[in-house]
């Protein structure tokens, strides 16, 4: 399971780290690809890492269930949220994780992001305002926002139930987002 976090985050922090054209050089020097194909490469490789991923943590799933703190540990008991949060299975196994997170072998703050990503992916207001979305808007406007909240006066009372130190606002000022209420008629 620790191998399986290892992967899961090795190209995403390549891609979100935004490195130095000069680290940009070197890391495409080291897989031997030109500069100009190393964003393709790297994708290219996350997405092959985490369907293998993903076939690891659905054989898991249906030998032991959801793989929490009580099986693997405190430290490992998120990697199989990692693997299934990336991954198009959300639907699949959001019971799973709602029940490991009941159970508490799994932080409930995990749970209520992937349930509002499972919202969000079905264009439905989220819950948690976990989620954001960039370029949208139905305006036209280019710029991030948070996702849609049901019920956006009571989020932060939701957050803090849930876990959550952030209230929805800090929450976006973390992600460099403005926090604004959008409502689903403003998100094509």
């Amino acid at each position: 399971m620790d191998s399986i976090g290892v992967l899961d985050q090795k190209y995403r922090n390549l891609l979100f780290e935004y490195p130095e054209q000069s680290q940009k050089d070197s890391i495409a020097k080291t897989f031997g690809v030109p500069t100009s194909e190393l964003w393709d490469y790297i994708q290219s490789n996350m997405m092959k890492t985490d369907s293998s991923n993903l076939v690891f943590i659905e054989e898991v799933f249906s030998k032991y269930g959801y793989p929490g703190k009580t099986l693997v540990g405190a430290k490992t008991n998120e990697v199989a949220w990692n693997v299934i949060q990336h991954s198009e299975k959300i639907p699949q196994y959001i019971d799973i994780i709602k029940k490991a997170g009941i159970e508490k072998e799994l932080p409930y703050t995990l749970v209520a992001m992937m349930e509002d990503r499972y919202l969000m992916n079905q264009k439905k207001e989220q819950i948690y305002g976990t989620q954001a979305c960039g370029g949208c808007l139905s305006s036209g406007d280019n710029y991030p926002v948070i996702w849609p909240i049901k019920d956006p006066k009571n989020v932060n009372k939701r957050r803090k139930e849930a876990g959550f130190e952030q209230t929805v606002e800090e929450n976006a000022k973390r992600m460099s987002i403005e926090y604004r209420v959008v409502t689903l008629s403003e998100v094509k």
